[in-house]
């Protein structure tokens, strides 16, 4: 056995953290789509020869802990088939996948004819197919109305391409981009096998082994650690899920039952509504990342990410439920119910560790729009990043975050840059500001909601609405109050609006059109009244707060 040194074992942790990271500069300088290139929706990450996590670079969680499962599965689907320059692709949410639009590759590693392991990069794709462009299809039943479904397939086989494959996959996505941002993606895989390769010559495949094994261990004790400083029980959590794209006035609910014992978690979501016949639905592995990265924002930040991190962890989550549908079912919505996912753990572990837990986010209420682009005589498509999101809840001695920018608790996600907005779409933005009094009051408020408009520059437009948090908006904490709801409105060039449903799609809406989106704030955390009088009071002179809120909600 080789015997292991603990400077060594840390040298290795940042090592793989620094080659995550510069395989995440290469995606952001490589990638088209603004998704990616600009919002950053994309992970990056090392995995052992096992598909055991060794480091992520996470800019949005959400879609991290979804590929270390998946190299286990294509670990054993190519088991004595997996060569030097292989690519493999993926997305089938029915075999590990979180989202059809979010697309990984993966590169296995060799060091001298071994495998050693795996790099990953996951991002989301601008199109996928299916009925409706961009990927987001709120009429959508079954995935076939969703995506194409990409199970582990083969796209470079040692380091030759597979045309037929190739073109297969991308003659059933509308938008070349797609295509290129897959390459970057490989690229970045390519920039991981290198750093990774390196690594490990320099130290010996044996050595890095037991020197990895060592950092497992190492951060598994650092996440035990943590759980001992929260109470042994069993705590109960839950949180609603409006409006399923079918049937108005739905409602259906999660339902966690979270047991601490032992170093250990178990978090159960064995209680939660079953599966919707509508568009809301997740799978596993978006719901399993939505625990992870939840519970990971109320224990020690330096944590390493890898396998030992997740060891004492146990999630359950039944098939059939609401939160891990079964084939056929449509599960695009599926990554935006990690809102509801962590107001319910939230809910379930405040009264044992408030310090550590915020109020309510506001929930996701987001829209895409496609359509041609007469400056170009081309498509686009465009998730409005710049508008979605909102204020996240504020915590014990702090204010909650304005305007975190992008789709859940996990946040992570850049917001969008007005130029490149008005450079990448035909619209014309008109208004992008906080709105006043979106906070959830409190003695510490929650973070702003922002109010977006821009006039849609191309007839032939198409809206799609996806999310919730235009029913309950997000709530607060030991005192603090709730904030505001989510809404989107469309006023069309005759005068006429209409408000728009969470889950909604409208055709052919005309140039000239203005679209007007408000995205609530954070839940506020304790009694308002105790907040301090002097901030107050430049918010009140700042347009952050109204007198009318300082006075009614604050007693000011």
């Amino acid at each position: 056995m080789t015997a292991t040194d603990p400077v060594l074992v840390s040298i290795i942790s940042r090592a793989l953290k620094a080659i995550t990271d510069e395989m995440s500069i290469t995606m952001e300088k490589t990638a088209r789509s603004p998704i990616l290139c600009e919002a950053k929706d994309y992970v990056t990450g090392l995995y052992d020869e096992e598909g055991r996590m060794l480091e992520q670079t996470e800019n949005l969680p959400i879609l991290s802990f979804s590929l270390s499962p998946v190299c286990q599965m294509i670990k054993k689907k190519y088991e004595g088939n997996l060569f030097e320059n292989d690519v493999i692709f993926h997305n089938d949410v029915f075999s590990l996948g979180n989202q059809n639009n979010d697309v990984a590759a993966f590169k296995p590693i060799f060091v001298d004819g071994v495998h050693v392991g795996f790099s990953a990069t996951k991002g989301h794709q601008a199109d996928i197919g299916g009925a409706v462009r961009g990927g987001y299809n709120p009429n959508a039943t079954e995935v076939f109305e969703e995506a194409i479904r990409i199970p582990a397939v083969k796209v470079f086989e040692k380091g030759k391409i597979r045309k037929d494959v190739w073109d297969l996959i991308f003659a059933n996505i509308r938008l070349k981009i797609v295509e290129e941002d897959m390459r970057a993606e490989i690229g970045a895989c390519t920039i991981g096998e290198r750093r990774l390769v390196s690594l490990i010559k320099k130290y010996g495949i044996e050595s890095f082994r037991a020197h990895k094994e060592a950092l497992f261990d190492a951060t598994q004790k650092m996440m035990e650690n943590e759980i001992r400083t929260i109470p042994e029980g069993t705590y109960q959590g839950e949180a609603n899920v409006y409006y399923d794209g079918k049937n108005e006035g739905s409602v259906y609910t999660i339902r966690v039952t979270i047991i601490v014992k032992d170093s250990r978690v178990i978090f159960d979501f064995s209680k939660t509504d079953a599966q919707t016949n509508g568009f809301v639905n997740g799978t596993y592995t978006s719901s399993a990342s939505a625990v992870v990265l939840t519970f990971l924002q109320m224990v020690n930040p330096n944590m390493p990410h890898n396998d030992g991190m997740i060891r004492p962890l146990t999630i359950d989550i039944p098939a059939g439920t609401i939160l891990n549908a079964a084939y056929p079912k449509a599960t695009t919505f599926g990554n935006h119910l990690c809102p509801p996912i962590a107001d319910a753990i939230i809910r379930a572990l405040s009264p044992v560790i408030p310090d550590r837990v915020s109020a309510g986010w506001n929930q996701l209420l987001c829209s895409l729009t496609t359509g041609p682009d007469p400056r170009r005589d081309e498509p686009y498509v465009d998730i409005g990043f710049i508008g979605l999101k909102g204020g996240s809840g504020a915590l014990a001695d702090v204010d909650g975050y304005d305007h975190i920018g992008m789709i859940d608790a996990s946040g992570g996600v850049l917001d969008q840059d007005y130029e490149m907005f008005e450079h990448t779409t035909p619209h014309l933005l008109i208004k992008h500001e906080y709105w006043t009094d979106s906070a959830g009051p409190g003695k510490h408020r929650g973070g702003l909601g922002v109010e977006t408009r821009f006039i849609i520059g191309s007839d032939e437009t198409q809206v799609v609405t996806f999310g919730d948090g235009d029913v309950e908006g997000a709530f607060g904490l030991d005192g603090g109050k709730g904030s505001t709801l989510n809404s989107i409105e469309l006023k069309y060039p005759d005068g006429r609006t209409e408000k728009l449903l969470s889950k909604d799609l409208i055709k052919n809406v005309p140039k000239g059109t203005e679209y007007i989106q408000f995205a609530g704030g954070g839940g506020g955390h304790g009694d308002p009244k105790l907040r301090d009088r002097k901030k107050l009071a430049e918010e009140v002179k700042g347009g952050i707060i109204s007198k009318e809120s300082a006075k009614q909600d604050y007693g000011m």
